[in-house]
Order: C-alpha cells, then sequence, then structure tokens
C-alpha cells in the first residue's frame, strides 16, 4: 500500500535478506557467537534457540532487555541487528517509516560491536541496539534529505551532535526515519519519500514530525529512535503509533550544527516503546557540550537511576482540555478510563489546569520566527518546490511586526511564571497528548475538531504546543485504545527540569497499564 510511494528502498526489499544470509556466510569463520570456540556449535545457549527460532520475539523485546541479552552473551549484536533488518524487510514496505536504510553498514558495526566485546573492551549504554535517525539529524556518509525535494541527494560529511553520542554509545545505525517536509506539521509526509502509514491502521497517519521514527518503533523495527519536538513532535507521533516519546527541557539534548542555537522551542529527543529504555537513550545523549549556549550542565547518569518511587500523597492536575481546547470525544473516553491508575499509585488528582493566556498568539509569532532564520534563503530561491504550509511559517516570520515578537516574548515570560507557580502545588500535570485520533493519511491536516473549524495547519497541535512553549519536560506514554483499535497517549508534565520525577511517574503508570505490550497486526 505505501511501497508505490517508497521507491528508494522497495527496490532493495529482495536484496535485504540475501545480503544478511551472505554476510554470515562470508564471515561464518570470523564472526563467531561470543564464548565460542571454533569447533562448538554455534547456537547452543537455551537463550539464542529461542530467539533464532522466532526471530519476532527478539525484535518485541526492549530494548534495556535486549541490552541485556547482549551483555550477557545470549544474544550478539550481528544477530540483533540482522533480525531488525529482516523486521523492516517485512514490515516498512507496508508502513513507510524507514526512508534511507544502510543493511551492510549495520551488519559492519555489528560484527565491530562484537569483536570489541569479546575482546574485553567496556559497552556503551547503546551497545549493539540498533537505532534510526531523524531525517533532519546529519548523518555522515548518508544522505540527509529534511523531507525536502531541495536536498534528495544530499550527503552531509559531519554528523549532528546526537548521532555522534548515541554511536558513541554503541547505537547500531540503520538508516534514517520519514518526516514531514522540513518537519513542519504532525502528519508525515513529503513528495520525496511520499507519507507514513500508521502501524495499528494503515490507512491512518502515524502522526509527525517524528512520525516516521514512531510508526518504526510501533512495528518493532527498531528498539529505539530519535527525534525533534517544536510542538509536539515527539508527543504527537507516539501517542498515534502507543510509544514513548520525551520533550526534555531545552537544553537537556544539547543541538549542533543548529541555524538558531539560542531556540528553546525545538528541542531533540528519545522515543522508544518503554519509559525505561527513553531514559537509557536519555541518560546516552543528554550532557553538556559548549557548542549549544542552552545546554544544561548536569550529569546525564542521573537519568539511570532507578524509575521506582512511592507516589502516595503526591498531586496531580488533570487538564482533560487544557483549559478549554476542542478534544474528540473518544480521546477523553480513554483518557478517563485511565485515571484511577493513578489514584491506585496513591496520588490525588484534581481538575486544574495552568492559565495558557497569550500561548497561541506568542508560539505563532516564534515558530515564525525560527522558520525565517532557519529558510528565508531556500524561500527567496526555491519558493516553487516549497509546500504551502512551509510557505506560510516563513513569510509570518518575515512580515510580522516587532511588536508582534516583542509581545510574544511578553506572554511568553508571562506563561511560564504562571506555569512555575501553578506546579509548586501540583507536583505533574496530567492531559491528552492530541486533541484528535489519528486520522486518515490522505488528509495533509485536521480542519475540524468535533463541531471546531481549524485556523491553520498546527491548530489542531494545541494541546502540544501549549506545553512547548512554558520549557516543561513532557513525555507521551500509551494510555489504552478506541474501541476501533486506535491507540490514545496520555500526556504527563513535570516541573521545570526535572525529567527524572517525570519519568519515574510515567515508569509507574506504564507499569501498572501495560498498553505498551500491545503490537500491531504486522507482517513477521
Amino acid at each position: 500500500m505505501a511501497g508505490a510511494s517508497f521507491p528508494e528502498l522497495s527496490g532493495r526489499r529482495i536484496r535485504t535478506i540475501k545480503l544478511i544470509i551472505q554476510y554470515f556466510v562470508s564471515h561464518s569463520n570470523t564472526l563467531r557467537p561470543l564464548n565460542e570456540s571454533p569447533h562448538e556449535s554455534p547456537y547452543k545457549s537455551p537463550h539464542e534457540l529461542r530467539f533464532m527460532s522466532n526471530p519476532s520475539s527478539l525484535c518485541d523485546l526492549s530494548a534495556l532487555a535486549m541490552r541485556a541479552e547482549i551483555a550477557a552473551g545470549h544474544l550478539s549484536a550481528r544477530e540483533v541487528t540482522a533480525a531488525h533488518l529482516a523486521r523492516i524487510d517485512a514490515c516498512n514496505p507496508h508502513v513507510n517509516a524507514v526512508v534511507t536504510l544502510d543493511a551492510e553498514g549495520a551488519l559492519a558495526h555489528a560484527a565491530l560491536a562484537d569483536e570489541r566485546q569479546a575482546n574485553g573492551h567496556p559497552l556503551g549504554l547503546l551497545h549493539g541496539l540498533p537505532i534510526v535517525h531523524k531525517d533532519s539529524f546529519l548523518t555522515a556518509g548518508m544522505r540527509t534529505t529534511y523531507g525536502s525535494p531541495l536536498y534528495r541527494d544530499f550527503v552531509p560529511e559531519r554528523d549532528s551532535l546526537i548521532v555522534t553520542r548515541e554511536r558513541a554509545a554503541g547505537a547500531i545505525t540503520l538508516g534514517k526515519s520519514n518526516l514531514p517536509e522540513f518537519g513542519a506539521g504532525s502528519q508525515t509526509f513529503n513528495t520525496v519519500f511520499g507519507a507514513t502509514r500508521n502501524p495499528y491502521d494503515l490507512r491512518m497517519t502515524a502522526g509527525g514530525s517524528s512520525g516516521g521514527a514512531a510508526a518504526a518503533l510501533a512495528a518493532r523495527m527498531v528498539p529505539l529512535a530519535d527525534g525533534t519536538d517544536m510542538g509536539g513532535s515527539l508527543r504527537n507521533p507516539a501517542s498515534f503509533c502507543n510509544v514513548v516519546g520525551l520533550r526534555p527541557s531545552p537544553g537537556r539534548v544539547p543541538q549542533w550544527p543548529t541555524a538558531s542555537p539560542y531556540n528553546a522551542l525545538t528541542v531533540a529527543g528519545p522515543m522508544a516503546r518503554t519509559v525505561a529504555d527513553v531514559a537509557l537513550l536519555l541518560a546516552a545523549t543528554a550532557g553538556p557540550d559548549a557548542r549549544d549556549p542552552l545546554a544544561i550542565e548536569q550529569d546525564p547518569a542521573r537519568f539511570l537511576d532507578s524509575l521506582s518511587r512511592d507516589f502516595k500523597g503526591v498531586r496531580i492536575a488533570y487538564a482533560p482540555t487544557w483549559g478549554g481546547l476542542p478534544v474528540e470525544r473518544a480521546v477523553l473516553e480513554v483518557l478517563d478510563r485511565q485515571l484511577p491508575v493513578f489514584a491506585e499509585l496513591g496520588a490525588h488528582v484534581e481538575p486544574a489546569c495552568p492559565d495558557f493566556t497569550g500561548a497561541d498568539a506568542s508560539f505563532q509569532a516564534l515558530r515564525g520566527q525560527t522558520f525565517a532564520v532557519g529558510y528565508e534563503a531556500v524561500l527567496r530561491e526555491h519558493r516553487h518546490l516549497l509546500k504551502d504550509t512551509v510557505i506560510w511559517n516563513i513569510e509570518l516570520g518575515l512580515q510580522q511586526s516587532a511588536a508582534a515578537v516583542i509581545q510574544a516574548e511578553r506572554d511568553r515570560a508571562a506563561l511560564f511564571a504562571r506555569m512555575h507557580a501553578f506546579m509548586q502545588t501540583h507536583e505533574f500535570l496530567i492531559g491528552p497528548v492530541s486533541q484528535v485520533l489519528p486520522f486518515p493519511v490522505e488528509h495533509e491536516t485536521v480542519r475540524r475538531i468535533e463541531d471546531t473549524p481549524m485556523h491553520n495547519y498546527i491548530d489542531w497541535m494545541r494541546s502540544g504546543y501549549y506545553l512547548s512553549l512554558t520549557g516543561h519536560p513532557a513525555i507521551s506514554v500509551p494510555c489504552g485504545f478506541t474501541g476501533e483499535g486506535l491507540p490514545v497517549g496520555i500526556q504527563i508534565v513535570g516541573r521545570y527540569r526535572q525529567e527524572h520525577a517525570l519519568l519515574q511517574l510515567a515508569h509507574a503508570f506504564e507499569h501498572a497499564t501495560q498498553h505498551w505490550r500491545r503490537a500491531p497486526a504486522l507482517p513477521n
């Protein structure tokens, strides 16, 4: 179904499994499973037999479980990589999440990882774990398109900092994940690769802009993925695809290179299927870097601390409409069914919401400014190759008055002050991630929520960008499904720069509900 819009990878489908088989055959004398002598049977461990008899069960493992199996010698990085490449071969033609694939390079790096482990080298946090990078992050020697025909064949010579850190931690790059053009909007489609489909219902969108990442995780094509979030781009696709997406505090995951180093709206962050896996990826990618003026000077090892905690007496505010936004009834029904979980954890949940006055105009002005800084030259030289919504955002930034930007900064400052005061009486704030359910993939955006018309292509994302504007960390965690089988996420917001506490509540909710375990019905 999505294969027609995915010519770059569909032409490789037959070759992928052949490549895996040929690679193991050609290296059979030098790439033995760990701790195996040359004369012993290659798969004698019950763990190995279990996974090799059903590679899909390997891909169902959490990243932490996978990492533990590799560290114990029950699995090799080569086996893990091969299993996920096979999963991509089976599922990606239906979903169109991975838009650039380097199977040979991944297998080669996995072999090096196994060699390092066999030689007794210390293992990185992400040792042997497959990952895909959002196609807005630079990857040296691997094309980075930004979802734009302008960059269809662009191959950078350096990595973005987040990619450098992931690779340094031992992650195995499989390829790049799809996104909307220049990350604009929460529906992943572009003229280079086409649309990414929701693994839980191929008729629906996976969301965006980190939609390819979310779909790849949900389809068990990778255990880890990275992404970015300005107005909800880590959280919305996570909600739509039943995975976890964390929007960290600005500066928590440093960004380099970037055209707007002082932009606090856009952050980079982790995605995975479980909260603990997100914490693992955050620990590998967070930490100071002098090239990012917003970088937080704190040891990222704090995110490896226990996620267990007693929530007895903790006050949680519940904002089902974020102060009066239109929200589809089906979304609220799923959330309402899960509210008792927080009470069972010992927390006190009460209806309350910060005052988001001025948030809409402030976000639009500051977003427009960011687009103008980054893409003014592109608009001037290649306007005919840009989609209408990108043009609108750039021109908004170029044409708005100085008074509008000044007022936007005033409103943001006032909102932060109100949010800070609110979070002194409530340690956490919860509500819907997205105001709507996943919608048909043919629809570029949401035109109406219930009886309320939307005024622009991101108007339906206010439940995401209101929180972006405050700078507080927020996470999307699987919350359940509608009767039609569509995922819904819950958004949990923590105190300023308190990601670890936020991860603890998210982990407790996840452990009590286990919604993340429900996999989509896709080919094995």
